[in-house]
């Protein structure tokens, strides 16, 4: 099984190197410019590998420049979710007052439902780029804030926590030496749940035209396809929808088989138990 978890993971990061190497070289990788025009719908050949889209854009151009922008919309995000919604959760875990409004601000948050509301406001301001990180980053740092809440509850307690407050230790260092090495795992995690969320979410608002029209995400990829009449009577989606799909799913399943294989390393007692029945 620990094998097994190891060989995922090695896969998972194989996958996510592929796409960051695609990603930061694609203006060397890319054959065209993606908003360069040619032969209107050409199929592919030596020249197009995955032919032209319907106004003449090199379609593997397209998904590479796609690349760069799905996974630096994801990272930005995720990143920043993770460092607010964890100091957040480390403040509210540890200091009582705080934590109660901190939780509330949470509470309210939570209860309003996530997809419909960032559709409603993608909606109505202008797209671009930046305007979805910010619509992103409204919720992605509320569970994070609850996870690392309820684990803090839990750590401040503990005997060293006292130990460090009797000789005299400052709320500061203890959150900083004590507590805050030992919350790094659910924080690793919840990185990765939020970077796929994020991808599906980028790409689901793009898919729907609330996407950024001059940033070629693998997202507005799929609503070009989508949105051109000849696609269900040609074989063309073929190579200009299924392409992006692909690179969504193997996206998502190299981030979850990397969390996979993290969940056995950085949580002590899955392994423990792990080898406890192998033997």
């Amino acid at each position: 099984m620990i094998e097994g978890r190891k060989i995922l993971g090695s896969i998972g990061l194989v996958i996510l190197a592929v796409f960051a190497i695609v990603a930061v070289l694609a203006p060397h990788i890319a054959p065209y410019d993606p908003h360069q025009m040619y032969g209107r719908m050409e199929h592919p050949s030596s020249r197009h590998l995955l032919g032209t889209d319907n106004i003449g854009n090199d379609i593997l151009s397209e998904l590479i420049y796609g690349t760069r922008v799905s996974l630096f919309i994801a990272f930005v995000v995720s990143t920043i979710s993770m460092l607010v919604g964890t100091s957040l959760g480390l403040i509210a875990g540890y200091f009582d007052k705080l934590g109660f409004l901190i939780m509330r601000v949470v509470d309210v948050f939570l209860t309003i439902p996530r997809l419909p509301l960032i559709i409603v406001i993608a909606s109505f301001i202008r797209p671009s780029v930046w305007n979805l990180i910010a619509i992103f980053l409204i919720f992605g740092w509320l569970m994070t804030a609850r996870i690392i809440r309820s684990e803090v509850l839990t750590l401040r307690r503990r005997y060293y926590v006292d130990a460090t407050k009797m000789i005299g230790g400052s709320d500061l260092y203890i959150l900083w030496r004590h507590i805050l090495p030992n919350v790094v795992p659910l924080v690793v995690v919840q990185f990765i749940m939020e970077t796929i969320h994020v991808i599906l979410a980028e790409s689901g608002l793009s898919f729907l035209g609330l996407g950024d029209p001059t940033a070629m995400s693998w997202g507005m990829v799929l609503h070009d396809a989508f949105v051109c009449p000849v696609i269900y009577g040609s074989d063309i989606w073929m190579w200009w929808m299924l392409p992006p799909g692909l690179c969504i799913v193997f996206t998502v399943l190299g981030l979850t088989f990397v969390g996979y294989a993290l969940e056995e390393t950085l949580n002590p007692k899955l392994k423990s138990s792990v080898i406890g029945m192998e033997l």
